[in-house]
């Protein structure tokens, strides 16, 4: 492991400071950062340890809820506020990871970890994402796992978190701190395409820092809830997952609908198309599969991963008729 220097944050602007210089990390819980650095992958310069800073989870005036970014995973998923209000989220956190991991991982570090691609792991693959311009080996590779939509020939890895795409569905609001001062940024903004550029992950400037998360009232008509498909019933990362929440109508039409795809991008994948074909149609399996295929239309499968369009098709209908009640 490379030398590194290691500080200790107290508040939000200590820590942008110490980390002014080049090569600064932030470190949280450290579940994906330190594997990083083990496997020579993240080498900093500098370390800033940013548990002290603001955890906790608080209702806002305006409904919503603010959550501290420091805040550990285990903490979000059993607030009794999140429970109630925003379901999809607390079902989203349970189905990541273990919960020994869940209980050191925080919510910044969750939503800034990095791919878990074979190919980026190995240094002896070419990976674009750990060294631009190297080319990338799992195009060709062993890619089961891996995006088919939004990728890039640079990149087809897929963003791993579960928490991630919760939040995208939930129109979650990051606040951010940096040299710059404060500002917010929509978390389905802080994650980019691949393009030519896979190493380029986020819309974070530099030295800026994840200080919390806002979630907007939810629809007092709206249910939500997620599912996750795996290979194993626990500590698997998604084949494909769908975070929705959905608020039918009295004559059975869907008046709203949110609803985020995860395994299969390089970041959560807010299902915009989706969405819009279902404002306004029945609530029932016709829709929500005529819904699916439109999302998906633009799927683009490697040569071991063309199972993932139908899975995420009928991923979608069994959990948005979950929320309408009908399990068939």
């Amino acid at each position: 492991m490379t030398p590194f220097q290691f500080q200790r944050a107290s508040n939000g602007v200590e820590a942008v400071r110490m980390a002014a210089g080049e090569g600064a990390k932030y470190l949280g819980g450290g579940t994906n950062l330190v594997d990083l650095m083990r496997e020579g992958i993240e080498t900093p310069a500098v370390l800033v340890d940013v548990t002290a800073l603001r955890g906790g989870i608080e209702d806002t005036a305006s409904g919503g809820l603010l959550i501290g970014a420091a805040t550990r995973n285990t903490a979000l998923a059993e607030h009794q506020a999140v429970r109630d209000r925003y379901p999809v989220l607390a079902r989203a956190v349970l189905a990541g990871a273990s919960g020994q991991i869940r209980n050191m991982a925080t919510v910044g570090g969750n939503i800034l970890q990095r791919t878990r691609c074979t190919y980026f792991y190995d240094d002896a693959a070419r990976c674009n994402k750990r060294d631009p311009g190297a080319g990338c080996d799992a195009r060709d590779g062993f890619n089961r796992i891996h995006a088919i939509l939004g990728a890039s020939p640079a990149c087809v890895a897929i963003h791993p978190s579960d928490m991630c795409v919760a939040l995208a569905a939930l129109d979650a609001v990051l606040h951010l701190e940096g040299p710059e001062g404060p500002r917010t940024l929509p978390l389905t903004d802080l994650h980019r395409l691949p393009g030519e550029r896979p190493d380029r992950e986020t819309e974070l400037r530099p030295g800026e820092l994840i200080a919390a998360v806002e979630l907007p009232a939810h629809g007092s008509g709206s249910r939500s809830t997620y599912r996750k498909v795996r290979d194993r019933a626990s500590y698997a990362f998604a084949l494909v997952s769908v975070a929705a929440a959905l608020d039918v109508a009295e004559d059975g039409t869907v008046r709203d609908v949110r609803l985020a795809l995860g395994g299969v991008a390089h970041k959560p994948w807010r299902a915009v198309r989706a969405e819009t074909a279902l404002r306004g149609q029945a609530a029932n399996a016709q829709s929500f599969r005529e819904a699916a295929e439109a999302e998906l239309a633009d799927a683009a499968p490697l040569r071991d991963n063309g199972f993932k369009i139908e899975l995420a098709r009928r991923t979608v209908v069994a959990t948005l008729l979950e929320l309408t009640g009908d399990r068939a």
